[in-house]
């Protein structure tokens, strides 16, 4: 007996299959037999922020690294104070409590060393000029608070290091002299124009009196001057209150008549 005969069924290409791996993939088409096949082109790289490669972290420095570096900046710093700029690496060392390997790993060579030193106190005075006026009571005040603070953080160092063959054109060097010279001015204007400060001076006149009353003498065996130093700026600063009590001679001196004439 025969079998019912069934229509023929179509013949179609069997399913692509898919690509689970890949769901965002499109779908394979069908090809008819002998067909030649061109290879897929290579997938377009990802632009996508998701997609890129993470960032490698930066290591950040052991804290015995970073406290080194600022015994180190706070030694030399003294002792640029008292013997100028071309002290002895040794002397900073023994300052820091360091060795000497430890002292050239941070800084190799002077040049390095006066840099970094430099940058340390300009940082540090002005970070105490903003902190000042936004803490204190008054403008008067707030310049006192910042002339005895800048006056421990030794910013009398500076003038010993600025000599002909210290680079004050580095970028660095110059952001921290901008941010300083801002903050100063800043904070002596806020007193002038309270009429807490004499309007006859200027951001010079400030800077030249405190890095002159906040080291020693050149030249002379008497090293403990430090002891005098908050007594006379306050005399000084008694000098600054308004109304003046006198007429100073010439003009008020700016940052740009110390750079001239030190940088």
């Amino acid at each position: 007996m025969k079998r019912p005969t069934t229509a023929k069924a179509a013949v179609s290409a069997p399913e692509a299959p898919v690509d689970l791996a890949l769901p965002n993939r499109p779908a394979a088409t069908a090809t008819a037999p002998g067909a030649v096949v061109a290879p897929a082109p290579a997938p377009a790289p990802a632009s996508s922020p998701a997609s890129a490669p993470a960032p490698r972290a930066v290591p950040r420095p052991r804290a015995d690294a970073v406290r080194n570096r600022e015994r180190i900046l706070t030694a030399a710093r003294e002792v640029f104070v008292e013997f100028g700029s071309g002290a002895p690496f040794d002397e900073v060392a023994r300052r820091a409590g360091i060795g000497n390997a430890t002292l050239y790993r941070h800084f190799p060579d002077r040049p390095t060393l006066v840099h970094h030193v430099v940058l340390f106190v300009m940082d540090r005075v002005t970070a105490s000029a903003e902190a000042s006026l936004a803490e204190e009571p008054d403008a008067f005040a707030a310049l006192c608070r910042f002339t005895h603070t800048a006056a421990d953080e030794r910013i009398g160092a500076l003038c010993p290091m600025l000599g002909d063959d210290f680079d004050g054109e580095h970028p660095e060097l110059i952001d921290a002299r901008t941010a300083l010279g801002e903050a100063v001015d800043t904070l002596l204007a806020a007193g002038q124009e309270a009429g807490l400060i004499r309007t006859d001076i200027g951001i010079g006149d400030l800077m030249v009196a405190l890095s002159q009353l906040s080291r020693p003498l050149p030249g002379i065996g008497c090293l403990d001057t430090g002891r005098f130093t908050h007594r006379h700026l306050q005399l000084f600063l008694d000098g600054l209150r308004a109304p003046a009590r006198s007429v100073l001679p010439g003009s008020a001196a700016t940052l740009e008549d110390l750079r001239r004439k030190t940088m």
